[in-house]
């Protein structure tokens, strides 16, 4: 099967305008993200809207794809980017890449991957294993339950199962908890279809979009990463991640 990787990247942003070209450790933290993906991938493209962003991509020599400025998430714009792909590329599977996590690596890519060799695969996505209270308790770090098969049973916001007649402080000993962690992959016709779905009513309740995919029916393959999730959103969570670098040299 032949993987390839596709990067939305907008300029545009609410809490940190502009956050895909801000330089951590002297590179574009886009540039971060296309560079690590590209190690596991068979090739990797940056999906954008903004010449800014294209020009970057440009003078790394990296490969982007322009995509429409109406996009309500990140898997529309991959599917934008794969439509247009496939006249040119040959692939069986993207991998939606958070371009604002530049952090990723390799084996998280592997692990999706790997998902893939059960040919009945339509998507998949990774999860870890929950060890604080503050995570678990956390609405902005959604979680998700999981069947016997390791496929996803529901994703929500809230701490999901409920332990019922034991303190929330001792959830963690009682039970294992998973994260999700927001990297998709998907067959490529799959990618196409799920982008054609109506929002649905879970996903209206808890804002996240996989749950349309769950409600019509596809079922969402999980992959364990020992690996966290570091993602940019502010300004801060830049500085964060620059004292993050300097502590690993």
């Amino acid at each position: 099967m032949k993987f390839i990787g596709i990067i939305p990247a907008r300029y545009a942003s609410t809490r940190f305008p502009g956050k895909p070209l801000a330089i951590l450790d002297g590179k574009p933290i886009i540039q971060h993200v296309y560079e690590n993906a590209a190690q596991a991938l068979d090739g990797v493209w940056i999906a954008t809207d903004d010449e800014r962003i294209a020009q970057a991509v440009e003078l790394f020599g990296g490969n982007y794809v322009m995509t429409r400025n109406d996009h309500q998430s990140g898997t529309d714009r991959c599917a934008e980017a794969a439509a247009q792909l496939s006249a040119s590329v040959s692939f069986d599977v993207v991998i939606n890449i958070q371009g604002d996590e530049p952090f990723v690596r390799a084996e998280q890519i592997e692990t999706l991957k790997a998902c893939f060799e059960d040919p009945k695969t339509e998507i998949a996505t990774l999860v870890k294993k929950i060890e604080k209270t503050e995570v678990l308790f956390n609405p902005n770090r959604p979680k998700v339950v999981l069947d016997a098969a390791k496929n996803a049973l529901l994703f929500s916001r809230e701490a999901i199962p409920h332990i019922r007649g034991v303190e929330k402080e001792e959830w963690l000993a009682k039970h294992t908890f998973y994260g999700h962690l927001g990297m998709y992959a998907y067959r490529k016709q799959v990618l196409q279809q799920i982008t054609q779905l109506k929002p649905s009513v879970l996903e209206l309740a808890e804002s996240l979009e996989q749950l349309r995919w769950l409600e019509n029916g596809f079922v969402i393959k999980v992959g364990q990463t020992a690996f966290e999730s570091i993602g940019i959103d502010t300004p801060e969570d830049l500085e964060a991640a620059t004292q993050y670098l300097k502590q690993r040299q």
